[in-house]
């Protein structure tokens, strides 16, 4: 067997599967889970329709690369989203579809890193999402976590890393808006990266998969590729975003996403997903493109995170040192006593599940960035999302 695979740790929700056994919650509450970020608004109907319609396609083998249509309508998607130059976004060239982000995110990785060079790096956020770890370990590189505190405004402070590591870096992994915290990389910041990673030789790879989750509508978050073409980069060189159906459009199931931006990195990357057997489904393809072209259904979406975060917040102002985050559909809370020990007593208490902050991060410049917090997903109907802050309310006050 592959021996890096014992340096996988073990996934956040085994942590707290193990953490809740041997609790019984009361019997007379229903379970609310606000652990998983899966989203439960109900998924358009034209999307379930379109897969319905297209499974005549099953006759055939897709196209690892993917239908032209579907890269075409991304490519629109991505220039109108971001406002990127007319034209700078080759459907040919520039754009991959992939079955959902986590599968590419963790396959980016595999094809990026040069296992010849001495001690190979991938720099990531923490806290994080537990595949840039995977990937980077199953690639033959060493993590290196960067810590988001407040202090540091819930991301990493990228002035604090030395000249050595990001010459020893090859891949960069950003997710903004940041699963946990919510918070959105600014596009100074980007631009700086960008730069850095042409002086240092390595590849940025933004998990933008939460951008459409925001709570102004008039300041949506900005993108790596929309930094890049705004210094003027408008080949992308070294950048590459990942964005899903998944949450924006509450198609989890359908796995459907992309990877977009330097043509030359995805140039080998499709060469590794040919040999890797990833071709989306036709049906799914179909379906993704009228999902692409549809904002309507994303607005009543994000309309729906939106008034939950509000009745949320207003049941635990002074109760929980929380605020709203900048996009996504996290609540990045802190904790009146440990993280694993509020999340256990949540649960057999109150029958709420949260995922403590520490199974999300690891240690790292001395401390535990998600020490004392908990995430807690919006996902669940209004309803329940107030009948779970009211109950953690009331575990707040027998703490």
């Amino acid at each position: 067997m592959n021996s890096d695979l014992q340096k996988l740790q073990p996934y956040p929700f085994e942590k707290l599967r193990l953490l809740k056994e041997g609790c019984n919650p009361p019997a007379a509450l229903d379970h609310i889970a606000l652990s998983i970020g899966e989203p439960r608004h109900p998924t358009p109907a034209f999307i379930t329709e379109a897969v319905l319609a297209h499974l005549h396609g099953l006759s055939a083998y897709p196209l690892t690369k993917g239908a032209p249509e579907l890269r075409e309508a991304i490519c629109n998607w991505l220039g109108n989203r971001f406002q990127l130059p007319g034209n700078s976004l080759d459907p040919e060239l520039h754009v991959l579809p992939v079955n959902g982000t986590r599968e590419a995110l963790f396959a980016f990785a595999q094809a990026v890193v040069d296992r010849s060079q001495p001690d190979p790096l991938v720099l990531m956020p923490n806290p994080f999402y537990q595949i840039y770890e995977g990937a980077a370990l199953l690639a033959g590189a060493r993590p290196e976590f960067l810590n988001c505190t407040e202090s540091t405004g819930l991301m990493p402070d990228f002035d604090t890393v030395d000249e050595q590591t990001w010459e020893d870096c090859q891949l960069l992994y950003l997710c903004s808006p940041h699963n946990p915290t919510g918070a959105v990389i600014p596009e100074t910041t980007l631009a700086k990266l960008i730069e850095l990673a042409h002086k240092h030789d390595f590849i940025v790879a933004a998990d933008e998969c939460y951008s459409e989750i925001y709570f102004d509508e008039n300041n949506p978050p900005v993108g790596l590729l929309q930094a890049a073409a705004n210094t003027g980069n408008d080949s992308y060189s070294r950048c590459v975003v990942f964005h899903s159906l998944s949450k924006r459009s509450n198609a989890p199931g359908l796995r459907s996403g992309f990877v977009a931006g330097d043509r030359e990195v995805l140039e080998q990357f499709l060469r590794y997903r040919t040999y890797h057997g990833c071709a989306m489904p036709p049906h799914h393809q179909a379906a993704s493109i009228l999902a692409w072209q549809d904002e309507k259904h994303v607005a009543e979406s994000r309309q729906a995170y939106q008034e939950k975060f509000s009745a949320v917040l207003d049941i635990l102002e002074g109760k929980l040192t929380v605020r709203q985050p900048e996009a996504g559909f996290y609540l990045w809370a802190q904790t009146p006593a440990s993280d694993t020990e509020f999340a256990r007593e949540l649960y057999s208490q109150q029958n709420v599940t949260v995922l403590p902050g520490s199974y999300l991060s690891r240690t790292a410049q001395g401390i535990n960035p998600g020490s004392n917090h908990i995430r807690m997903a919006l996902v669940a109907p209004m309803d329940e999302c107030i009948d779970a802050a009211k109950r953690i309310s009331q575990l707040i006050e027998s703490f």
